[in-house]
């Protein structure tokens, strides 16, 4: 019998999450005011995972990381969560880009709405009790509450919701088709695919997938719009907010994958759903954006309703045969 895993350390637990947390911050903070000083969002999501690929390979050229040893099956396989991936970060971009950072983090706190449909959707079909989807509807209601301005009624950025839902629909994708993959490849130690290796992979495919979007939608436009952002803000300012964005992307990914293999998912997402908040915060106060009664109310029950509703998704250990046999 193969020896049991050492159970990772509190202090190396709570090092992975304060990561995590800086980075993502960090990257939310960085990626608006690249998309601010650039309004070419394709790009500026397609250079953040540029600078991830240039990253892992010159960990995988050096010998610092080992290089993962992957079947073309393996790769195929691989290929739509990437697509998945790229979906997600790129509509995240697009709406944290067309609209305010706490509103899509708010939107994107509806994750779990689009994963609970999915799960219901498509094979092998996961059912959640009860009582986490009775969480999905105050999940929904916060993210109402949050859009109703006092004395104004409705106010939706139509564009970044849609972006933030494509987002949100493409994670849930990226979930459910990539957690089988990703596990067997895990297991095969030949592989050398631990979480940091897993990510620097699906980093890489989504890389794959954003450059048609910028041969598609941007190509025509960008090197006017480069011209017109450096002409505005300087060649350093656009540079560095892009290069910036995309470093701490990485990081705060490669943290957040370590820390789920070591927890798994269901920890994993509560932090994910406490993470919203500091965002939240430091963007209103960063960049002025205006945190109404409503809107903080609002925030509050979706974050709520995200982390009941992944306590109340967590699964109860298997009854042991002999239990049940009784």
């Amino acid at each position: 019998m193969p020896p049991k895993a050492e159970a990772p350390s509190n202090m190396k637990l709570v090092l992975l999450v304060a990561a995590w947390y800086a980075g993502n911050t960090l990257y939310n903070i960085y990626n608006k005011k690249a998309t601010n000083t650039m309004h070419a969002h394709w790009f500026v999501a397609t250079s953040q995972n540029a600078l991830g690929v240039v990253w892992s390979l010159f960990l995988w050229t050096s010998g610092i990381r080992k290089t993962p040893n992957l079947t073309s099956a393996d790769i195929i396989a691989c290929v739509p969560i990437g697509l998945c991936a790229a979906a997600a970060h790129g509509g995240s971009v697009l709406a944290m880009g067309a609209g305010a950072v706490s509103f899509a983090q708010i939107v994107k706190a509806c994750e779990p709405v689009f994963a609970a449909v999915i799960g219901l959707l498509v094979p092998p079909i996961d059912v959640k009790p009860p009582l986490a989807y009775a969480m999905l509807l105050v999940i929904v209601g916060g993210v109402g509450l949050a859009c109703v301005k006092e004395g104004k009624g409705i106010d939706i950025n139509t564009t970044a919701l849609m972006f933030a839902s494509v987002a949100n629909v493409a994670a849930a994708f990226k979930g459910k088709l990539g957690k089988a993959v990703t596990d067997k490849l895990k297991k095969d130690k030949s592989k050398n695919m631990d979480s940091a290796n897993v990510y620097a992979v699906m980093n890489i495919l989504s890389f794959l997938w954003t450059v048609p979007m910028v041969l598609i939608e941007e190509l025509p436009t960008l090197g006017q719009e480069w011209e017109g952002a450096v002409n505005k803000h300087g060649l350093y300012e656009v540079v560095f907010n892009i290069a910036m964005s995309g470093f701490f992307f990485y990081i705060y990914n490669e943290f957040a994958f370590a820390f789920t293999a070591q927890v798994g998912a269901v920890t994993s997402s509560v932090l994910n759903t406490a993470k919203r908040v500091i965002i939240i915060v430091a963007s209103a106060i960063i960049f002025q954006e205006g945190m109404g009664r409503n809107k903080m109310m609002g925030s509050a029950i979706a974050i709520g309703g995200t982390f009941l509703y992944s306590m109340a998704s967590k699964k109860k250990p298997a009854v042991d045969a002999a239990k049940k046999a009784a």
